[in-house]
Parts: structure tokens; sequence; C-alpha cells
């Protein structure tokens, strides 16, 4: 599809179709090819994907039966998803499905995949920063965006992985299910394959929503922001606010979704995390900055909300320094 993205597409498709080839020189890999990888594209045999790259596969219609059918990662036009626009593909998906296809989600695959419907009432997972998308476009899908992996169905025919590169994870999952876990590990010593065992929650951004026409909890929104460190923040709001603090407390839940005192736990480990990934200040430090003064506090609430300690956040998230060509 145009809204493809490649990498995802060809990563599979490498992984699984090298199998084949790799099974001469590396042990605990079956001799007989487990997998025949192959592109299809919804009508035309060429595509040019969303980095302007061309693929050549087989149109959907020529495809009558299939194992697996895995839908790559899109990366929709200003990303957001209109439905009706691959009417003809969610069809044939739809029928090979009832043929006993298992559907398979690579990150926003599952914008495709859940037009067919058939995910509806499924938990599935996706990148966290397109769950809101998917969310109100497909409400009737049990999203579960802390999860990199998720299957459902008595047969384990649903099955979805979270961020782009959490195809990684996907292909390992194939890999185990369908040969042998001892494969799946040849197969990540051969690419580097990393599972994601940390979980998405890492990765998440928070994104203070500010389009629910509340003008008043705006303002507090943006106070709040101004004030991350102050020693009563839910307070110091509220009077600004001038408001009554149970109706203040019920009108900002109502319009944020968040109590007032988890919207500012939230904006507070989001700072900790930029002073965390750029800075080598100590983590005790940084809890201070954000207004944790309580070290172990801190350590818990941040834990609580990302899955990890601040120590392995920073460790998780820290790029190599550049290499320096030696004098």
């Amino acid at each position: 599809m145009p809204d493809a993205m490649l990498s995802t597409v060809t990563g599979i498709y490498d992984v699984l179709n090298s199998m084949a080839v790799l099974a001469r020189a590396v042990p605990d890999l079956p001799q007989t090819p487990p997998f025949t990888a192959e592109v299809v594209t919804e009508t035309e045999t060429r595509v040019k994907v969303v980095s302007g790259l061309s693929l050549s596969g087989r149109p959907a219609s020529e495809v009558q039966r299939t194992n697996i059918i895995i839908a790559p990662s899109l990366m929709p036009a200003s990303l957001s998803w209109e439905k009706g626009r691959h009417e003809e593909l969610v069809r044939w998906i739809r029928r090979m499905h009832e043929q006993g296809s298992v559907l398979v989600s690579a990150c926003t695959g599952l914008l495709l995949l859940g037009e067919t419907g058939l995910f509806d009432g499924r938990q599935a997972t996706l990148h966290p920063q397109l769950l809101e998308i998917c969310r109100q476009t497909y409400p009737e899908i049990d999203l579960r965006p802390e999860h990199v992996l998720v299957t459902d169905g008595a047969r384990e025919q649903f099955v979805s992985s979270g961020g782009a590169t959490t195809w990684h994870d996907l292909v390992l999952y194939l890999i185990t299910r369908y040969t042998s876990a001892a494969a799946a590990v040849e197969m990540a010593r051969f690419f580097a394959l990393k599972a994601h065992d940390e979980g998405q929650a890492l990765y998440s951004v928070f994104v203070p929503p500010f389009d629910h026409g509340d003008a008043m909890v705006r303002d507090a929104q943006h106070w709040l922001a101004r004030h991350l460190a102050c020693e009563t923040p839910v307070e110091a709001v509220v009077a600004h606010s001038g408001m009554a603090p149970r109706t203040f407390k019920r009108r900002f839940r109502a319009a944020t979704g968040f109590s007032p005192m988890g919207y500012v736990q939230r904006l507070r480990v989001e700072e900790a995390k930029r002073c965390l990934e750029r800075t080598r200040d100590p983590v005790e430090e940084i809890g201070a900055r954000v207004g944790y003064v309580d070290p172990a506090f801190f350590r818990r609430l941040f834990k609580r909300v990302t899955m990890v300690s601040p120590a392995v956040y920073r460790q998780q998230m820290k790029l190599p320094d550049p290499y320096r060509h030696r004098q």
C-alpha cells in the first residue's frame, strides 16, 4: 500500500525467507523451509510506498489462500486514518481469514486490519503515539499499548505488535510458533534482533489534551506546566482557578481524563524523562527539580508510569557518543 513503511515489509520478508538459506549453516534451523514470505499489493504489481521507494508484488486478487497475512507498519498522511480507501483489500483479508488465515499487524498495520471488523472486541497493540487515532477510529478494539506483542483468539489467530521496530518481537514470535524457540534464538543471534522485554511504556510520550473545549481547564493546564515543581500543585492551581476544589476536580477530569494530581504526575515524569535523556544529572537532583524531594517516592512513581526505574530508562534511551577520529 502507498502508506506502507518499507523497513517493516523488507525486514520481516528477509528474516522469514532467509531461514531456507541459513539452514545449511546455522544449527537448530529446520531443514525444510518453514516460511515462504511474499509481498502482496493492493491492485498494481508495483507500488511506491511512503518513503518514495517502490516495491513489486503480486496483487491480492491473485492470492487464493495463505496461512498468514501481515499488515506492515503504515504512515498515513497527517497521521490520521480515513476508512473506506481500501475496500477491495479489506474484503480480501476477510475472505482469507474465513479460510483460516492468521491476521497479524505490525504496529500501525492495525489501522488496516481494524477496518475488517475482525478485531472488534479483541485485544491488540500498536505504537503508543497512534493510540488515540486508533481508539477514535475503532473504539471496539481493546487496545493494550503498554504491551509489545498481543495475541487473541482461541487459536491465537489475531496477533499485533507495537512500535515500528517491534517487528523484531513479531518475527521471533512467528518463528517460535511455527518452528521452535531454538530456531528463534538462532535467528535473533544472526540478525541481532532485539526483543523489547521492557514493554512500550518506556517509549510512550505524554501529550496533554487541549482540544476539550474547557477554557478554564486549559488555563489550569498551562499554569501547571509553568509551575511544575510547586510544592502543593493541586491546591495552588485550584486557588488560581478561583473555583471550589470539588468543582474544579470534576471539570478537570471530565476535560482531560485525569485527576489533577494524576495529570501533574504525568507532566513531572515526562519532564524527568527529558532530563534523564539529555543530561547526566543525578536521579535525586532530577526528581527534586520536577517537584519530588523524596528520591524513593520519585523512583516508585517513575517506575509505575514507565515500567522501568530512572536508571534503567537513562540506560535504555541513552545514545552512544558519536565516534570521533583519533588524531
